[in-house]
């Protein structure tokens, strides 16, 4: 069943999704530690604004709502933009936006430039990423 993206269900869906990878990723730990706090804007329920954040320091990717105390970086940016880049995984959508200003950073780019190699290299990647957009609105 889809769920809007971000929304708790949405969440609780990409953690089972993980969970059931979990074996494929902790045999390729990532070698990045990064934390990143995620601002997102716009968003079609609750209050209009997501916080989110993304934590490789324990050698695996955990991705859930909330933040993160002294991260490396905070990204904002706008839902739509959100979901291009982690849901349609549109590294080019990432690039253009930043380059627009839809994308804002403030901190060490250089963890959040790790961060997305890490994502794209990890365990199954293609086909979390698959079941990601099967669970998404």
């Amino acid at each position: 069943m889809p769920y809007p993206f971000l929304s708790e269900e949405w969440i609780s869906a990409a953690r089972e999704i993980r969970a059931k990878h979990a074996h494929v990723e902790a045999s390729t730990q990532v070698a990045v530690a990064v934390r990143i706090n995620q601002v997102i804007t716009g968003v079609p329920f609750g209050s209009g604004t997501v916080l989110a954040y993304f934590d490789t320091s324990g050698g695996a990717i955990e991705m859930e709502l909330g933040s993160l105390d002294n991260p490396d970086a905070t990204v904002t940016t706008d839902y739509a933009t959100a979901r291009s880049i982690f849901v349609d995984q549109d590294p080019a959508a990432g690039m253009q936006a930043l380059m627009n200003g839809k994308v804002t950073v403030e901190g060490d780019m250089m963890k959040l430039l790790a961060l997305q190699a890490t994502i794209v290299n990890a365990g199954d990647a293609e086909l979390v990423a698959s079941e990601m957009k099967e669970i998404t609105e």
